[in-house]
């Protein structure tokens, strides 16, 4: 299991490389997160969700994701609570105090969902959730030590030297945890250094005497890793265009989701993609992208506190171009109805009025991956859909993709310029995001966006076991 001194300290990428590393050996590997909080999903053949990030360490373990890769997901709603996914499905909301009476009867799943991967695998490389050290948070813990003492799965404690005070966490982690605790930790990584490791021989020493704990490897930086999928938004970057290039902007959203949406765009050498964060004008841009949103009306709300419908109004005036996915297309619509209150309080609100749909918001989740093709041009797609409430209106019958089982989705403006779907992942095909860069002059000319994922991940595997003792890793078993 890793673990980590805090949150974004590299370990689902950890996880993903080891994956990777440890398949190519033919080794049966499945990744296992107990607990997750974000809003960037994945669909599961099954029919299911989980984070995003066990999607992808299910890709680098080279198999199918399935929802007991991470049984418990928390899909942020407001700043103190989450709507709570178990096994892939919605069980409930809860506050983030309420929360913790979950937790008792959740590590019933989350050891269900750990015995199957456990049966089927080799081996199971487990993920923490946020620090190890929140001891105030740990009565009840499903997410790290709690889950570790509970199957007897040993821990290696993880600390991101780029962010400063790494040697304070890993040896304040040591200080903070009780004995029992303390004792499933058998060793430590240190991730992101850059320069001379030779310089940090001494830190390693002073954290391995302080703490009683090994030393498994120093983790050089790793700039490849802005290539794949982030789990967080805070981890994402833009891009710049070069002379000459297309721009994308996109307004971040505080509840925006799935975002993953925008890596293949981020990867296009003549496109930049500007994220606009709150308090900044969106500026000119070839195309305004309005990302998914895990509560609709709320964001919807937030983008007009902005100023931001007003930019989004000036940049159709001059002519430019406006794609919604998901939530961001349902904001596009005339008006947003939420009769059963599954966001909040039932209510009815004004949507932006760029598209002459109505979105009406149900209590059932559709969580289901697609394929199909563009009406524009018949370009082909593979993406999934993860969203509550149907959309309809005039606009909606000038679709934009049709389905391979024959339905229609999303809308068109007369003009052709605005547009909306509820399809995810639609540009990592090839050919598809081609097709959308030539609507905006523009030329596709990155390299294959899937198989560059893969090169990656290779990248990824090669690059931990040069610098972490996987040999005694694998003796911890």
């Amino acid at each position: 299991m890793i673990q980590g001194t805090g949150s974004d300290v590299g370990k689902s990428l950890v996880v993903a490389g080891l994956a990777r590393a440890f398949a190519r050996r033919g080794m049966r590997v499945r990744p296992f997160k107990p607990q997750n909080m974000s809003n960037n999903a994945a669909v599961t053949a099954d029919g299911g969700e989980i984070g995003r990030a066990q999607a992808l360490q299910a890709r680098a373990a080279g198999i199918a994701p399935s929802v007991h890769m991470n049984p418990v997901l928390l899909k942020p709603q407001s700043e103190t609570g989450s709507q709570i996914v178990v096994q892939g499905r919605v069980a409930g909301t809860a506050g983030a105090r309420d929360y913790q009476a979950w937790k008792p009867r959740l590590m019933g799943h989350v050891l269900d969902s750990f015995e199957r991967l456990r049966a089927e695998a080799d081996l199971v490389i487990v993920e923490g959730a946020g620090s190890a050290s929140e001891v105030n948070l740990r009565a009840g813990d499903i997410a790290n030590m709690g889950f570790a003492r509970a199957t007897g799965t040993p821990v290696i404690l993880l600390g991101d030297i780029d962010r400063g005070g790494v040697i304070a966490s890993l040896v304040g982690t040591r200080a903070v945890l009780d004995e029992d605790d303390a004792a499933m930790i058998r060793g430590f990584l240190v991730n992101r250094f850059r320069g001379d490791p030779s310089l940090f021989d001494d830190g390693m020493a002073l954290i391995a005497a302080r703490t009683g704990w090994p030393g498994f490897g120093l983790i050089p930086h790793f700039p490849e890793a802005a290539q794949l999928p982030a789990e967080d938004i805070l981890g994402l970057a833009g891009s710049l265009p070069p002379a000459g290039g297309r721009v994308v902007a996109v307004p971040i959203l505080p509840r925006i989701a799935n975002f993953d949406d925008l890596d293949p765009l981020r990867a296009e050498p003549g496109l930049g993609v500007v994220l606009v964060r709150p308090g900044e004008p969106i500026p000119v841009a070839d195309l305004v992208l309005l990302p998914g949103s895990k509560t609709t009306i709320d964001d919807l709300e937030f983008l007009r506190a902005q100023g931001w419908d007003i930019d989004i109004q000036a940049h159709v005036r001059r002519g430019g171009r406006v794609l919604g996915l998901c939530g961001g297309y349902q904001m596009l619509g005339r008006r947003i109805d939420d009769p059963h209150g599954v966001e909040g309080p039932p209510c009815s609100v004004p949507g932006l009025g760029l598209l002459d749909v109505e979105t009406v918001m149900a209590p059932l989740k559709r969580l289901e991956a697609v394929r199909g093709t563009s009406l524009a041009d018949g370009q082909p797609f593979a993406g999934y859909e993860i969203h509550v409430g149907a959309t309809s209106g005039p606009d909606a019958d000038r679709p934009l993709l049709r389905l391979a089982d024959g339905r229609l989705d999303g809308a068109t403006s007369p003009d052709g310029r605005v547009c909306g779907t509820y399809v995810h992942g639609l540009f990592a095909d090839d050919r598809q995001r081609a097709a959308w860069l030539g609507r905006l002059g523009a030329t596709a000319g990155g390299a294959g966006y899937e198989a560059g994922i893969e090169a990656v991940l290779d990248r990824l595997a090669d690059h931990l076991e040069a610098h972490v003792d996987c040999e005694r890793l694998l003796a911890l078993r």
